[in-house]
């Protein structure tokens, strides 16, 4: 399972792969083979690397707070493709306009706008299948479509633009 996590500011993909308790963690090129148990509610006893630790977790307003050794610590953990959506699949503004491109690889499900349409903040505009998932993405500005450069199967990579709103 890939999953975005975020420690204060900065955001880490992390691969967990879980078997019977033991998990391995892979964070950019460092592995750890992680046993964790839950030792009561909210309380995680974890061995790392030989050494034992107790983790306190709760949590608040969607993050986590990991108290670990007499310090604390405030986390996001995601999926990956969840995180993608939320953080890039809002478009970019191009001149005065919207251009929405695909945050993931993926295939187009459906388009809900033609050129010359307009559109408010919160309509429709095109709805992705990545991951087994549908996801919709939707206008953030009120225009006008200019452009729809994808059509319903076509497959898409991360970056690709799809809809132009001006």
């Amino acid at each position: 399972m890939r999953l975005a996590v975020t420690l204060d500011d900065r955001t880490q993909t992390v691969e967990v792969a879980e078997a019977d308790g033991q998990f391995r963690v892979t964070i950019g090129e460092e592995v750890w083979e992680v046993d964790a148990r839950l030792a009561a509610p909210g309380i995680h006893s974890l061995l790392i690397g030989g050494a034992s630790y107790l983790a306190d977790v709760r949590e608040e307003e969607g993050w986590f707070v990991v108290d670990v050794d007499g310090e604390s610590y405030r986390v996001r953990v995601e999926e990956e493709t969840r995180h993608i959506v939320r953080t890039r699949g809002t478009g970019a503004a191009r001149q005065g306009g919207y251009v929405l491109t695909a945050p993931m690889p993926g295939k187009i499900v459906r388009v809900e706008v033609a050129v010359g349409q307009p559109v408010e903040p919160g309509d429709g505009l095109v709805v992705i299948e990545a991951m087994k998932m549908e996801n919709e993405f939707r206008a953030t500005t009120a225009g006008t479509v200019q452009e729809v450069r994808v059509q319903a199967g076509q497959t898409v990579n991360a970056g690709d633009v799809l809809i132009v709103v001006a």
